[in-house]
């Protein structure tokens, strides 16, 4: 077959085409720092970079969960720790009762300051933290409890709230059996990896409501308030006059309202253990988002080096390749009335 002077330069141009088109795609993978332009490049490396931005677009927002529960933790570490300080004061006014040198002005005086502790008691509960309730349950957006003043002897009174402006009032040994009070006593969970869930809140009932040590039955802070209020004027909790009312203010309402500070203890310490365990999966979660970019970056990120002295190799043997035909391939007028 002879070899013309027309193949000989067709096979160059071809050859030089192609040596320019594999310059232009390393000079685009510099440019853009990136190994696949196009899924036509490398399908499967396509698919993995997808799969790699999936993993971490959702651990980006686990995080974000992970960081609003960590925060709605500590809100709910400092209520608690308000509500704390009350039931200690009341506390301490109980102990001061129990002097026999007191009389009736002074028992007035700790009963009014007891009364107002009822109302800020209630006010810590409806402690709101970005729009929601903290110890509403799953009914968020509506105060759970509230304070109300009894129209007979004028004391304070811890109830439940509903929506509709309506009171529940706490019952022993559980909650009562309505919808509402359902809602503000469920548990709320939040997702913080894929699959894994966890409660986080703590309701109105579960600081309302404790386990006496004395007889081991349930029993609410409510009712508690308002023995104390009670014996304090006297009377029992039906409002009859009676007459072991200061005794039962040293023993059983002091006895009560310590077991009702130790089931805040309780909760309060659940609470810091949770917030640990957000803490530990806020640092698990940065390391897994730095690992998957990590591999996103060797996956589909291209050696900056490696590709400069790839684009130099090709750019030398495309000018060398350019001299070598203007010597080989030199046509004459000759070459082309042959």
């Amino acid at each position: 077959m002879r070899v013309t002077n027309k193949m000989l330069s067709n096979s160059f141009l071809a050859d030089m085409r192609t040596n320019l088109q594999n310059m232009q795609t390393v000079q685009q993978q510099m440019s853009s720092g990136k190994e696949i332009r196009r899924p036509s490049d490398d399908p499967f490396k396509v698919s993995r970079a997808m799969e790699i931005n999936s993993e971490i677009d959702a651990n980006k927002q686990y995080n974000e969960n992970i960081s609003d529960t960590i925060n709605w933790l500590d809100t709910t570490d400092t209520a608690m720790s308000q509500a704390g300080n009350v039931l200690q004061r009341v506390r301490e006014l109980l102990v001061s009762a129990g002097n026999a040198a007191y009389g009736s002005n002074e028992r007035q005086s700790i009963k009014d300051e007891i009364n107002q502790d009822i109302g800020q008691f209630a006010q810590i509960l409806n402690t709101n933290f970005d729009g929601k309730y903290i110890f509403g349950g799953t009914r968020a957006t509506t105060k759970p409890v509230d304070a109300i003043k009894d129209p007979t002897t004028g004391n304070s009174q811890l109830v439940y709230l509903k929506r509709d402006g309506t009171t529940v009032v706490p019952t022993n040994p559980m909650p009562p059996s309505d919808t509402e009070v359902n809602m503000i006593s469920a548990k709320v969970s939040v997702e913080i990896s894929q699959g894994v869930k966890m409660n986080y809140n703590v309701s109105a009932s579960d600081v309302m409501y404790y386990t006496p040590s004395a007889s081991g039955d349930t029993s609410s802070i409510s009712q508690l308030f308002n023995n104390i209020v009670n014996h304090l004027d006297g009377k029992d909790s039906s409002g009859a006059v009676d007459p072991s009312a200061s005794s039962k203010l040293t023993n059983d309402d002091l006895r009560g309202i310590t077991d009702a500070i130790n089931n805040l203890l309780k909760v309060r310490s659940e609470v810091g253990a949770k917030q640990n365990r957000m803490d530990s999966a806020k640092d698990k979660n940065t390391d897994e988002t730095t690992n998957l970019t990590s591999i996103l970056s060797k996956t589909e990120d291209i050696d900056i080096t490696e590709k400069t002295m790839e684009y130099a190799n090709m750019q030398t043997v495309y000018m060398a390749s350019l001299q070598t035909s203007a010597k080989v391939i030199q046509p004459s007028l000759l070459d082309y009335l042959r």
